[in-house]
């Protein structure tokens, strides 16, 4: 097997950034799908600032997002998110990973439908759980059992993440293949920059 990573097409690359314009490249999508990882390489392709929302949040709070829910709970949380989320948002090209709930909070929900083109990285929970399950910094995941938790918030969640404006499956393969069918979604996408 050849470890040589590949890079991706510089054409390709060129087409979704020429789609993708000023907006922002939102991604969206449950713990462990991806958002971080792939967004940050996403925006390297594309050239532009990466930023992901929970690092932004901690560095602004001074606290981790564990110490943010044990301190302050959910909602507050989720007032503190769509808050740095708003300021994020307002200029671009960038590209943003948000936390998993982000895009179900509606307040948040509004702010990133307007503030970019959405990309939900869609993914069965059998790749999620093995993803998350190594790690335990999760809050939303300490819980009796955690795979089942995982569970249910897909099945609440991924009807919310379906407004996505385009979604690639999230799965076991090379990073640089999920970049590339990112990069491909957003220059076949047909939703028309607003000015």
């Amino acid at each position: 097997m050849n470890d040589v990573t590949e890079p991706v097409s510089a054409t390709l690359a060129e087409r979704a950034k020429r789609a993708l314009g000023r907006r922002n490249l939102i991604f969206i999508g449950l713990m462990g799908a991806g958002k971080s990882a792939i967004g940050r390489m996403t925006a390297q392709a594309l050239g532009v600032p990466f930023v992901d929302s929970d690092h932004e949040i901690e560095r602004v709070s001074r606290m981790t997002i564990s110490e943010l829910f044990t301190a302050y709970g959910e909602e507050e949380f989720r007032a503190l998110e769509a808050r740095v989320l708003k300021r994020l948002l307002r200029s671009g090209p960038r590209v943003v990973s948000t936390g998993g709930g982000a895009y179900v909070n509606e307040r948040s929900r509004r702010q990133i439908k307007k503030g970019g083109l959405t990309v939900w990285l869609n993914a069965e929970l059998e790749v999620l759980w093995e993803r998350v399950n190594k790690r335990d910094t999760r809050p939303l995941l300490k819980t009796e059992n955690p795979k089942q938790t995982l569970e249910n918030l897909m099945r609440a969640r991924y009807p919310i993440y379906a407004e996505a404006d385009l979604v690639v499956l999230s799965r076991d393969v090379k990073k640089e293949t999920m970049v590339e069918e990112v990069l491909a979604a957003i220059a076949d996408c047909k939703k028309a920059e607003t000015p």
